[in-house]
């Protein structure tokens, strides 16, 4: 990274945007007609593929939840969504940590009560990976779960901002990562405020953590408005192929 400045003297990132800017969002859903609900996201050149299955009966008996669900959630990285080949691109430490993070995430946000001694499969598979992969998972499977139906809370909607050189950078791409400033990944639900993740990969000065943590919430506040807009434009559609049906 020798030689490379994070942000230029008029303000702008390597990228060409600016501190608070987040990267181009584009956003599919109903993608797998054989999954109960999938989506795709694009967020920059991080791209997150989300299906969900279920609810359905548990699998393994011994796991059943009499008063909920039982949430199956898997976390991978295809073979080829980095520069560097991977053998395993499930089931190493890092994708099971994640797998458990984000299952944290939503099992605070879906209505689990309402499908109890019942089983929600959520796959999420990074294609390609340029920093933020977390919370392109968490948008990704957000908008899967809506298109199968599953009751929730709110909307998740996740974003991840950096501190480097005494500066927040929304929405970081893997160039920005590999700085190795402190990170913050948030989810929040949008119309309560709630904060359902909330990840710190170093340590951050506290004095610096109010500026991080609003530019986060903005980030997430942002996202959620592009989430409902694909919702509402990926609903229209359906209406539209139902009437010409």
């Amino acid at each position: 990274m020798a030689g490379l400045e994070i942000l230029s003297p008029e303000g702008l990132r390597l990228d060409g945007r600016r501190a608070h800017e987040l990267r181009k969002i584009v956003c599919r859903m109903g993608v797998f007609k054989q999954a109960d609900g999938s989506a795709y996201i694009e967020m920059g050149n991080t791209k997150a593929l989300a299906t969900v299955y279920g609810p359905h009966e548990v699998t393994n008996k011994s796991k059943i939840l009499h008063d909920r669900v039982l949430l199956n959630f898997q976390f991978s990285m295809a073979t080829f969504s980095t520069g560097e080949r991977k053998k395993r691109p499930k089931g190493d430490r890092k994708s099971t940590e994640t797998s458990m993070l984000i299952r944290r995430t939503f099992d605070a946000t879906i209505l689990t009560q309402m499908y109890p001694r019942s089983q929600i499969d959520i796959y999420v598979q990074i294609l390609q990976a340029d920093g933020s992969n977390q919370s392109a998972c968490i948008n990704a499977a957000t908008l899967a779960l809506i298109d199968a139906g599953i009751p929730m809370k709110d909307y998740v909607s996740a974003c991840t901002v950096s501190f480097v050189n005494d500066q927040p950078l929304m929405d970081v791409n893997y160039l920005e990562e590999s700085f190795g400033g402190p990170q913050l990944s948030l989810a929040v639900l949008p119309k309560s405020g709630n904060i359902v993740m909330f990840q710190m990969d170093s340590r951050l000065h506290i004095d610096n953590l109010e500026k991080v943590l609003e530019l986060a919430k903005k980030g997430c506040s942002d996202i959620h408005v592009l989430l409902r807009q694909t919702v509402r434009d990926y609903s229209q559609e359906c209406v539209a192929t139902l009437a010409s049906n």
